[in-house]
């Protein structure tokens, strides 16, 4: 009672917030009359002097308001845009490393400027990332005018760039781009062996674009550089053959007279929960599989193997659907994100999942790969010292933003009213009546002229619509993973008269949907295969401009964009970003969501009382329900996946949170190994480290110095070091472990400095860089092999009563002092085990390469001579000639002989 009361009177703490920004409004606004008298040198000298400024101590808070000022005035004389005060105190929430929440079309981008600007004067470099290679792009070139007017360097990085591209863009004072191209250039720098060749700066300041699809919907797919195993594709195409023959079981209730009660048992030979996105044998099911493939007991260790295909090609046809999980475009399968409806290109499902869809389509099977190099978003985005983002929608993701990277969401205000009209959902009994209901509704709204945008969940449902509507002859645009390469020009025309777009979830986000249509994007379609594109396009601009003006009075006419969904997304803010499409700047619009019973939201998470509520009212086919028991039932449906989405993303950065520890040490590593750092102490170190394991084994401290091991330490001496070592003839003379500990490393570092003069000191530091660097590698690459392998199996702990995550968290620990061991034994083997070539033997091996390159030659590459008369192009070499290939005896006694 008191909260809600104290709430009126004080105000929420967003409210309490933007009343603290205000102030800093007011100066900025202040200083407008001021900054606009500045000429263009003027303007642009104000960069020098902040940077100045930094150097002599002032804060960036310090120059905040100046230099907001500084950029609004800049993007009016670049792009005719001017900052509205919501967008400077936006500007103010992402500097200050929080998420900033404005509705569609407020303006994210030009409000993404200010702090960019701000954090770039530092030159430690700003990262403002974005959903797709499109808005990175279009970023970069549009706003990207505003700092480069302002002395600023700006770097796009998308799909297909060079490393030395990459390494100019991330140089840049700011840099534009996707976050799976942020994240995989990490991995990759950090599998590199030059520093030199580092792409990446150091993760300053990131302002994450649409933040709630990169940290929250992407999350729970980590990003993973793989290489190429030795697994054969044969057994996925056999158990690919046996699934079909399985048929799918139910859960069938009856009571038991012997036991008196009920009783839960399945039928058929596998089970499927939708809910957990597993599928499982029944012992019917596993009796046939091992039937069908020969195998006596699919559980013996020796057919794990088989079981692992089994289970994965189970998944693949009970549970992963065509056109809604994936699609097949050119022989190849591709993932549709669950989110976007975008396809992901280059992404793969990993265990063995992707090649079992690759069988049951037909197509052929890639490889499996091994992991080389993985990051979750949440351990990748974490390591910016300073993290911010915007979208339309983070408020229901508060809790999860908090927890997880400790970002604060803020609601910054519409610059002008929001006038949008949300229609209460309506619910039918089944599916079919369900479309049937949206295609009149299309119908009725089109011949009004109102512009309608269809959003479905898979691709399948938007072309079940676009061929009823084909039917109904209404013209319609789909958009879906299918026809993605026009995506941003087919949403930004979706606010035109009649226009009928069908997309997917939501594709196209991060485009404005402009009532009347964009007249830029069509200007740059009809200008584009022109002679001269730059005079064509603005004619073409100036024309639709008026067309654009006008329709755009036409359509607010009509009641503005209209939304129209075909069904509830599993997450609220997944439909609150379709229905924010409309009614952008105080535009007019509506929105309403079409729903059935058949839902996967309500059919698998709804309440059982939904459907009983539903024969009890006895609603006529075709009628429409509207119950509020109903409504309360979708809500509490969309919070329990909402629930159980957190939990998932929860149980990922746990898990990932002990490989992101170890992972810090190896990289950090691999950098000092790089810079040259401490590399002859770290060989000394694992040395003496090696050499006092050993005593420590050998040489008990309670035991007489007669009495220790000595065969097996001179033998494990010899094993590590490749030297016999040399004992004292009189052992009693050691006296303590400690004496002969240093008696082996000096005999160690004598054998050393022999190596270091017959190879030199460059060449035996560049040894010892590389062997660091080749083992650790080929270690870490092992380890990751063996984590995959612990997370397998660690879930079925729980069985055992122990928690599988302490259990993970000891066993992966161990695994990885295991592999540090194996590091140092590796590194000492090598290096004092590995030859220096004379210059003869080179000699002579180089020798041996040309002749039999000369001989390949001369045969053609083992073709029969016989079928075509020989060509010489080189002179003929006498027999007592010096031979051509360099190695300094006559031709008779080398390559022709």
């Amino acid at each position: 009672m008191i909260g809600p009361l104290l709430k009126k009177v004080l105000g929420s703490k967003n409210d309490r917030e933007l009343k603290r920004l205000q102030p800093q409004v007011d100066r900025i606004n202040a200083l407008e009359a001021q900054i606009e008298s500045l000429s263009d040198q003027a303007l642009q000298e104000k960069t020098i002097e902040f940077r100045r400024r930094l150097k002599e101590g002032e804060s960036l808070d310090s120059l905040l308001p100046e230099a907001f000022a500084v950029v609004r005035e800049a993007a009016r004389r670049v792009l005719g845009m001017r900052h509205f005060d919501v967008q400077l105190i936006g500007g103010m929430v992402l500097h200050a490393g929080k998420i900033a929440e404005m509705r569609t079309g407020e303006g994210k981008t030009l409000m993404a400027t200010l702090p960019s600007y701000l954090n770039a004067l530092t030159g430690r470099g700003v990262h403002v990332i974005t959903v797709n290679d499109y808005l990175a792009q279009r970023d970069s070139e549009w706003m990207g005018q505003i700092h480069r007017f302002l002395g600023l360097t700006v770097g796009v990085i998308v799909h297909g760039l060079t490393d030395k591209q990459r390494k100019e863009a991330y140089g840049c004072d700011i840099t534009y781009g996707t976050n799976n191209e942020f994240g995989f250039d990490y991995l990759r720098d950090n599998m590199k062996f030059d520093l030199a060749d580092y792409v990446q700066r150091e993760h300053h300041f990131s302002i994450v674009d649409e933040v709630d699809s990169i940290l929250i919907d992407e999350a729970r797919t980590p990003l993973i550089i793989s290489g190429p195993s030795e697994a054969s594709s044969e057994l996925y195409y056999a158990v690919n053959r046996v699934i079909p023959m399985l048929k799918k079981g139910e859960l069938i209730e009856h009571r038991d007279g012997k036991i008196g009660q009920t009783v839960k048992e399945y039928t058929g030979d596998f089970t499927v929960d939708e809910k957990a996105r597993s599928a499982t044998l029944t012992e019917e099911g596993v009796a046939k599989v091992e039937k069908l493939m020969g195998v006596e007991n699919l559980y013996e260790p020796s057919n794990i193997e088989i079981l692992h295909h089994v289970n994965q090609a189970l998944k693949a046809h009970a549970l992963f659907r065509r056109d809604v999980d994936y699609v097949v475009k050119d022989g190849e399968v591709m993932i549709v994100d669950e989110f976007t409806g975008r396809l992901m290109p280059g992404r793969r499902w990993s265990d063995g999942l992707h090649q079992a869809v690759e069988a049951k389509e037909g197509v052929k099977i890639e490889s499996e790969n091994q992991t080389l190099a993985t990051i979750t978003f949440q351990n990748y985005f974490r390591m910016y010292e300073k993290l911010s983002g915007m979208t339309g929608t983070a408020d229901t993701e508060a809790a999860e933003f908090s927890e997880i990277y400790k970002l604060e969401v803020m609601i910054i205000p519409t610059n002008r009213p929001m006038i949008r009209i949300d229609r209460a959902d309506v619910i039918y009994k089944t599916e079919k009546e369900k479309f049937k209901a949206v295609i009149e509704d299309i119908l009725e709204t089109h011949k009004s002229g109102q512009p309608v945008l269809v959003g479905t969940i898979s691709i399948e449902h938007s072309e079940t619509l676009s061929e009823m509507l084909r039917k109904r002859g209404i013209p319609h645009t789909v958009l879906n993973a299918k026809h993605h390469e026009k995506e941003a020009e087919i949403v930004a025309q979706a606010g035109r008269k009649g226009a009928v777009t069908i997309a997917t979830n939501m594709a196209g986000r991060g485009t404005d949907i402009v009532l009347g249509g964009n007249a830029e994007m069509l200007a740059t379609r009809e200008s584009a295969t022109s002679d001269d594109p730059e005079a064509a396009y603005d004619q073409a601009l100036e024309k639709y401009h008026r067309i654009c003006e006008a329709e755009k009075a036409e359509v607010i006419e009509t009641g503005g964009l209209y939304i129209l969904g075909t069904e509830r997304h599993e997450s609220r803010r997944i439909d609150n970003q379709l229905r924010g499409r409309a009614g952008r700047q105080g535009d007019p619009g509506a929105s309403r969501f079409y729903m059935s019973l058949e839902d996967d939201l309500l059919r698998i998470f709804g309440s059982q009382r939904v459907a009983y509520v539903m024969d009890k009212l006895k609603i006529p086919e075709g009628e429409p329900i509207e119950h509020g028991m109903i409504s309360k039932a979708i809500e509490n449906a969309q919070k329990k996946v909402e629930g159980h989405n957190f939990e998932i993303r929860k149980h990922l950065i746990e898990y990932d949170d002990v490989m992101n520890k170890q992972r810090e040490v190896i990289y950090t590593q691999r950098k000092e190994v790089l810079a040259g750092k401490n590399i002859r102490e770290t060989i000394e170190g694992i040395i003496a480290e090696t050499a006092e394991d050993m005593v420590a084994t050998f040489c008990p401290e309670k035991t007489p110095p007669t009495d220790w091991n000595w065969g097996s330490l001179a033998e494990d001496f010899y094993n590590q070091f490749n030297i016999q070592p040399r004992f004292p003839e009189d052992l009693s003379s050691i006296g303590k472990p400690e004496a002969l500990e240093e008696i082996l490393k000096e005999q160690v570092a004598a054998r050393l400095a022999e190596k270091e003069e017959e190879f030199t000191t460059p060449v035996m530091d560049h040894l010892m860089k590389v062997l660091l660097l080749q083992t650790i590698d080929s270690q870490w690459k092992d380890h990751l092999l063996s984590i995959d392998h612990l997370k397998e199996g660690i879930g079925l702990r729980g069985y055992g009563q122990r928690n599988p995550k302490q259990e993970y968290k000891k066993e992966a620990f161990g695994l990885f002092m295991e592999m540090m061991g194996r590091i140092r034994q590796e590194v000492i083997q090598k290096l004092f085990r590995i030859q220096l070539a004379k210059e003869d033997d080179v000699a002579r091996m180089e020798a041996e390469q040309r002749r039999r390159r000369l001989v390949l030659n001369r045969v053609g590459g083992g073709e029969d001579q016989t079928k075509k008369p020989m060509t010489r192009d080189e002179e003929k070499v006498g027999r007592n000639d010096p031979c051509p290939c360099g190695s300094g005896q006559k031709y008779k006694k080398c390559c022709g002989r």
